[in-house]
């Protein structure tokens, strides 16, 4: 399976070569893994440095947490992180980090792997949630380079768990330590046989929470917009939940609602307005003469200190099965409603059972479960109590004996 594996990699990056001519994000990609080797000449050579692989920019917002604790106990600590997605490269310098180098992770080929990790010689390598690329974790091995996950979630339908999957399953048994988010995961590494494996949590929580607190409602437009309304917001909003926010307007006339699309090009903000029957305003062209009952955020980067302003957050991703981040709108104690299709995200049932997060299929459901809700104080009061127990996995991992001995 390894023999199969290494072909298989190359007639990946041909296939990818050949849709990037009709793909714009995989031809972005591929130009940025152009110069790799040479970007990794910067790094001091007395430098700690502490590799972290993020998928993408949601894996990066759960490793930020434990970059920021390491960077702290480790002066001489250089963070480099590694991403596959050009949704992680272009947008992380968004966020407030402590980030010394980032750069396209290399194609997993053997010789990629070797030559990364003789430039790059990290004292630990930490890969965020779930992206696992065998020739890099076989390769840090023969470096006795120490890798550990964090924030770790598997599922059984994944193929180290299948019977043809015993080769993954034993590339898995090279990562020296698991800090994984839910016992779920524990059980089925256990199951492979692998039992280095710690239940921590999800480091998302830290994060929103860390946000939350570094958030000061000083944005002049949303004040202005949300003042004496009960107001919704839609995060990374697609054309479903879109649809039930345009019904939603109809039987709810005293609502503002807030409109945050996962897409913020124009063609896709021109879509929503004619999609919607009510008069809508651009956050680039607000003008509080002219108050629209629908605001649209047509810019990155507002959405998260955004949900300070809003009363209730319907959540997009939710039909689509590729739920986004119900946590930011959580840690200020709003109430989230999402789609139907959340299975791959455990957090959303742990908020249905909590009775603090609320499947909707349509307009008629999701006001009368808004209407529901009873006291808004108390609900508020009791989703940043549960936010704030689900806290702490930060301090798990970096805490951690094998993480301190090994930065000792």
């Amino acid at each position: 399976m390894g023999f199969l594996y290494q072909i298989g990699i190359h007639f990946f990056i041909l296939s990818l070569r050949i849709y990037s001519v009709f793909n714009q994000k995989i031809r972005e990609g591929l130009e940025g893994r152009k110069n790799w080797s040479s970007a990794l000449e910067d790094i001091p050579g007395n430098a700690e440095v502490l590799w972290f692989h993020c998928a993408s920019l949601g894996e990066f917002d759960q490793g930020l947490p434990v970059m920021h604790a390491l960077k702290k106990r480790t002066p001489n600590a250089f963070i480099l992180v590694t991403f596959f997605s050009p949704s992680g490269m272009q947008n992380f310098e968004k966020r407030a980090h402590p980030v010394d180098k980032a750069l396209y992770l290399p194609f997993d080929t053997k010789i990629n792997a070797l030559t990364f990790i003789q430039k790059a010689k990290p004292k630990l390598a930490i890969f965020v949630k779930y992206e696992f690329w065998p020739n890099f974790i076989l390769e840090c091995r023969a470096a006795n380079v120490k890798l550990v996950s964090i924030s770790t979630l598997l599922r059984k339908n994944q193929i180290y768990f299948k019977e043809y999957g015993g080769y993954f399953a034993q590339v898995l048994k090279n990562v020296d330590h698991f800090f994984v988010q839910n016992t779920e995961t524990k059980c089925l590494l256990e199951s492979i046989g692998i039992n280095a494996v710690e239940v921590s949590g999800d480091t998302r929580y830290d994060r929103v929470l860390q946000h939350k607190e570094a958030s000061v409602a000083t944005n002049s437009i949303l004040s202005n917009f949300t003042a004496h309304s009960p107001i919704l917001i839609a995060g990374s909003s697609w054309e479903w939940e879109e649809k039930i926010i345009n019904d939603f307007l109809k039987s709810n006339p005293e609502t503002k609602v807030i409109i945050a699309p996962h897409n913020v090009n124009n063609a896709n903000i021109e879509r929503i307005e004619t999609l919607l029957e009510q008069p809508t305003m651009r956050y680039t062209d607000f003008n509080e003469a002219h108050v629209e009952r629908v605001l649209i955020l047509d810019t990155i980067g507002h959405l998260s200190s955004a949900y300070q302003y809003a009363d209730y957050a319907l959540i997009g991703g939710g039909f689509s099965g590729s739920l986004h981040n119900i946590l930011e709108a959580a840690a200020f104690g709003l109430p989230v409603f999402f789609g139907p299709n959340h299975q791959k995200f455990p957090e959303a049932q742990i908020f249905i059972d909590a009775d603090i997060g609320f499947v909707v299929e349509n307009a008629k459901q999701l006001s009368e479960k808004i209407n529901a809700l009873g006291n808004q104080d108390e609900l508020k009061q009791k989703i940043e109590a549960f936010m704030q127990s689900q806290s702490g996995a930060t301090e798990k991992i970096v805490n951690h004996s094998f993480i301190k001995n090994k930065l000792n």
